[in-house]
């Protein structure tokens, strides 16, 4: 899931470690906790295999850097070594690659993988990169996946030998589901309308 994650990220525009840290928690906002000792062997990973590759940051013109002022000239190069990494060792700026984005498709549409909510609300935060018709099989397939888990929840609910405190817990996860469920049913009805909309508009 961390691959997908920082592709999806590198689909957007060049990043270093750093800054794929700090947008998989500030962006895609379920990454809280993600350290360097993940991200650095994930995107040295994800090298080898030829999904991106390490570039040079682009070298600021010095006029950029001539604001008339000492001051100034110091607050603009503290600005552009803060957003391109220069003056900075050993940083690594990565660009995704055509492979990369290949990948990165097959891997957000990927129905198998489809194993939790937290993967899917990923998937669902990249989903702009998918076709329609991708992104409405992503949801199909999560609207029977919770289909079943709701009727697995309600099934063990009925258990004579739950307490009211037990039962109380199968109730909440069942509603749980039932808001899940509605809030995919209203994407799959958008996507819908908006492919109806577009195939009209033709």
């Amino acid at each position: 899931m961390l691959d997908i994650a920082i592709l999806g990220l590198l689909m957007e525009r060049d990043h270093h470690g750093y800054e794929v840290r700090t947008q998989l928690r500030d962006r895609l906002g379920m990454w809280a906790n993600v350290s360097f000792g993940s991200i650095y062997p994930a995107l040295a990973r994800l090298e080898r295999h030829g999904f991106v590759e390490a570039v040079l940051p682009v070298a600021p013109r010095l006029s950029t850097l001539s604001t008339g002022s000492l001051s100034g000239e110091r607050a603009s190069l503290r600005s552009l070594r803060a957003t391109t990494g220069i003056g900075r060792r050993g940083r690594k700026v990565y660009r995704i690659t055509d492979a990369g984005r290949q990948e990165f498709v097959a891997l957000l549409s990927d129905p198998s993988t489809l194993d939790s909510a937290k993967n899917f609300s990923l998937r669902m935060a990249l989903a702009k990169h998918l076709t329609p018709t991708r992104r409405v099989s992503l949801l199909e397939r999560r609207r029977a996946d919770l289909l079943e888990r709701l009727a697995e929840v309600r099934a063990g609910a009925v258990n004579e030998r739950l307490d009211d405190y037990a039962h109380g817990v199968m109730e909440h996860a069942a509603r749980g589901v039932e808001l899940d469920l509605a809030w995919i049913d209203d994407l799959l009805n958008t996507e819908r309308s908006n492919q109806t909309f577009a195939n009209e508009a033709k």
